[in-house]
């Protein structure tokens, strides 16, 4: 059987290129940058090679970026340090109620150590009101944390707009960019963001390596303490192979971005031509304009999302959900209740298609043509 992976948003096949940068660094890269003799010094060119590029990458200076291992450590780092260096300043948080959980849960953390945070709505598309968060600034606003694009629907929020509000207040502004670096033209400049996260599995690199960009003069408590690597903040022997496999990774990212972009939005609107050729009762969640060219959330009418998971992989297409089974029930996606409320219907029959590297138009017609056939076995005779 012919498998499509569709879920890509959820992690991507690493690039051949990169697994050979990677094993070469294993190989024959095995110093530690910190050595003063030639082997350690080795890793630490490899290292500045790494962190010049990656910051070259979103308009940053070299020492604005800090490796770490993924986005979650990234969105850790970024606001538990960032709300325990501005403590004097204040104790108030802005965020929304559709971040990724690694944004989401630190910030319920620091709820429940004292700090007052406020979770913004949403409209029916997934986007926050400017307006909205605006009236929840005050002077004690010490950090605004919001998602570039969403990893579920893809919406993208207005953050070039809310880093120009944010430049006459003292609060930082964080943005977690792990679904949107390497599809996004992102100037860190230009959005006026002080931190910003980055993962390298979701740009087919490998696993367990990221970076957090910090703005020159950001206060920023350390997430590990240790050693003196990456500025003071996050301490521990750098994982070479790791880092520069996601420069590399970036820089195929980098290559023909327009050319990507337009193969993804090609796959997604064959998609949903081909589902409604074949009369699919379906809805886009979120914005088909404001929106990740790789991800499309789709409510499918009349069906149960684990059944038609299930089924799909039976048909060899890996794709997901924004419910997850815990304990033997369903917990429905918070970005799907955010935009809806707790009794939609769309809770129980959302999938998610995320689309990268080795997906074609010819997937996506498989994949609605399998649709189709699925809807047809699961939705009740009338």
């Amino acid at each position: 059987m012919n498998r499509i992976y569709a879920d890509h948003a959820a992690t991507t096949p690493v690039h051949p290129e990169v697994i050979n940068v990677m094993t070469e660094m294993l190989t024959n890269n095995y110093g530690n940058a910190s050595s003063i003799h030639g082997i350690g010094r080795r890793s630490r060119q490899a290292l500045d090679e790494a962190r010049s590029y990656v910051a070259s990458s979103i308009g940053a200076e070299f020492n604005e970026i800090i490796f770490t291992s993924g986005g979650t450590e990234s969105n850790n780092l970024a606001i538990m340090g960032a709300a325990d260096a501005m403590k004097e300043k204040g104790n108030h948080i802005i965020t929304t109620k559709i971040e990724h959980h690694a944004v989401f849960h630190p910030c319920e953390a620091l709820l429940r150590k004292g700090y007052e945070v406020t979770f913004l709505n949403v409209d029916e598309q997934g986007r926050i009101s400017v307006e909205e968060l605006e009236k929840a600034l005050t002077d004690k606003t010490i950090l605004v944390t919001v998602m570039y694009g969403n990893n579920e629907i893809g919406t993208i929020q207005p953050i070039r707009e809310i880093g120009n509000r944010l430049k006459s207040h003292q609060a930082l502004f964080h943005t977690d960019a792990v679904q949107a670096y390497g599809i996004e033209n992102i100037d860190v400049r230009e959005l006026g963001c002080d931190l910003l996260s980055v993962s390298a599995h979701k740009i087919n690199g490998p696993k367990g390596a990221g970076f957090l960009y910090v703005k020159n003069g950001t206060l920023l408590s350390p997430g590990l303490l240790g050693g003196e690597q990456e500025r003071k903040r996050r301490a521990g022997t750098e994982n070479i192979a790791s880092i520069s496999a996601l420069a590399k990774a970036a820089e195929i990212a980098k290559d023909d971005r327009e050319g990507k972009r337009e193969q993804l939005n090609n796959i997604k609107k064959t998609l949903i031509e081909r589902l409604n050729e074949l009369n699919v009762d379906y809805r886009v969640n979120g914005s088909l304009e404001d929106t990740l060219p790789h991800v499309l959330n789709l409510s499918i009418l009349g069906t149960d999302v684990e059944a038609m998971l299930v089924n799909l992989d039976m048909e060899g297409i890996a794709a997901s959900s924004g419910s997850a089974c815990t304990a033997g029930s369903i917990e429905p996606s918070h970005v799907l209740v955010a935009m809806f409320g707790k009794e939609d219907e769309r809770l129980r029959n959302s999938i998610r298609f995320s689309f990268g590297l080795g997906n074609t138009v010819d997937d996506a017609i498989r994949i609605a043509e399998t649709i189709a056939s699925i809807t047809k076995r699961l939705q009740p005779v009338r």
